[in-house]
């Protein structure tokens, strides 16, 4: 008997017959012809679909809406493959292309899913190794020898063992309840921005509330799907919950807090406030903290619950007109009529200082050098800062005041020199 026959024989293969092979041809054809029409499929609806996923549920600069073209394209061969697998009992010579070509695309698509949602490298070619396997091991004779070697390969952990098996499962189901709450985060986070009823606030509060229900969700999915007897973690859960009451309590605080301010609207994201002497605008309202960028550029990051029991002045709460105060003197010999003429002059013609409410002058006292005045002007937009609003105004009247002859009066001493009584 020929060697190479007796081998295949001990294996446990059955010798091919002329069918067989036959049929190993017309599954070759077929693989070569779903991954054409996987092509076709890309090439036809992977750019009109990306530009939809870019318009209705991403609008990222990097995602899943660069990748659609060789995800339909991956997805489209995978399909037909399976419905081929599936419509015709093939024998497993003739299932191994098929069962092969289905694997790897298959992977191929989750690979390109996965890293379209930014998942690292290695958990997207975890996830795409598992499904070859898994495939192409189901369409040659089952997963039992694969699952059998990876259940005796394991440790034990506690009063449990833990196998190679378990392990993968766990790891695999993890990286797709991330990918699955990423992916459902950003379709509702691009849904909700583009609700034409919400303000900026509520569709911020609604985001998170959202964020934090698919977390949750996933989070108890995941427990079902893996299995796992939360009825065993009581005793570690109650441990976990005083650590969480002591030492996360800072945490949960300001995530606390900063549902709050964005409930009652009180602080929102492009509002210019005032804590301690740094005023900011508000950049962005997060779990933990607020970031509020100044003038200078720099962004100082304050916790929430700092926002809800310290005194904030914020410029743009019900209104978002700001008065400026803008000093000036003037010397006791000027007409001060036109003085002040002038200094609404100057107020008015500043690009930024509004028509209504117009801008006013108050005479403020009478000090030891100069008459004091006050120029109040009012500006829309306070987040464009107010220190260069005061120096526009003053600019103009400087040359306002030089070419009316107004003198800048500045403090003058006189010293006397009295002779002694010896001289």
């Amino acid at each position: 008997m020929n060697p190479l026959l007796a081998w295949w024989r001990t294996t446990g293969f059955a010798t091919p017959e002329r069918g067989d092979l036959a049929q190993v041809g017309v599954a070759g054809g077929l693989v070569l012809l779903c991954l054409l029409a996987g092509v076709l499929a890309g090439h036809r609806l992977g750019p009109p679909v990306g530009l939809w996923w870019k318009q209705h549920a991403s609008g990222h600069g990097e995602g899943i809406w660069t990748r659609t073209t060789a995800i339909l394209r991956h997805l489209g061969a995978a399909l037909l493959l399976a419905i081929v697998l599936t419509v015709w009992p093939w024998p497993p010579l003739a299932a191994l292309p098929l069962g092969f070509a289905a694997g790897l695309a298959t992977a191929r698509a989750a690979h390109q899913v996965l890293r379209g949602l930014g998942l690292p490298r290695w958990s997207a070619w975890l996830v795409a190794i598992v499904l070859f396997v898994t495939l192409f091991s189901r369409a040659v004779g089952g997963l039992e020898p694969i699952t059998q070697v990876l259940e005796r390969i394991g440790f034990p952990f506690g009063q449990r063992r833990l196998s190679l098996l378990t392990l993968i499962s766990m790891t695999v189901t993890l990286v797709a309840l991330f990918a699955g709450v990423r992916l459902v985060n950003r379709v509702a986070g691009h849904s909700i921005g583009h609700a034409g009823g919400l303000d900026p606030t509520q569709k911020l509060l609604a985001q998170k509330l959202v964020g934090v229900g698919v977390v949750i969700l996933a989070f108890f999915f995941g427990i079902d799907l893996l299995g796992l007897d939360l009825t065993s973690f009581a005793i570690f859960s109650g441990a976990f919950g005083l650590a969480v009451g002591f030492g996360l309590q800072k945490t949960i605080g300001n995530l606390i807090a900063g549902i709050i301010l964005l409930m009652d609207r009180s602080i929102k994201p492009g509002d210019v406030i005032v804590v301690g002497e740094e005023a900011g605008r508000v950049n962005k309202i997060g779990v933990r903290a607020v970031s509020v960028i100044t003038r200078d550029g720099k962004e100082h990051l304050i916790p929430n619950e700092n926002l809800m029991t310290q005194e904030v002045e914020n410029w743009s709460f019900s209104d978002r007109n700001v008065r400026v105060r803008i000093a000036v003197r003037v010397g006791y010999d000027c007409d001060l009529k036109l003085a002040q003429a002038l200094m609404l002059r100057a107020a008015a013609e500043s690009p930024r200082v509004l028509k209504s409410p117009r801008p006013n002058v108050w005479l403020t006292a009478y000090g030891e050098y100069a008459v004091e005045h006050e120029i109040l002007a009012w500006i829309s937009d306070p987040e464009g800062g107010v220190g260069n609003v005061r120096s526009d105004v003053l600019n103009r009247l400087w040359w306002l005041l030089k070419e009316h002859d107004i003198r800048i009066p500045v403090p003058q001493r006189e010293i006397r020199l009295r002779p002694s009584r010896d001289d």
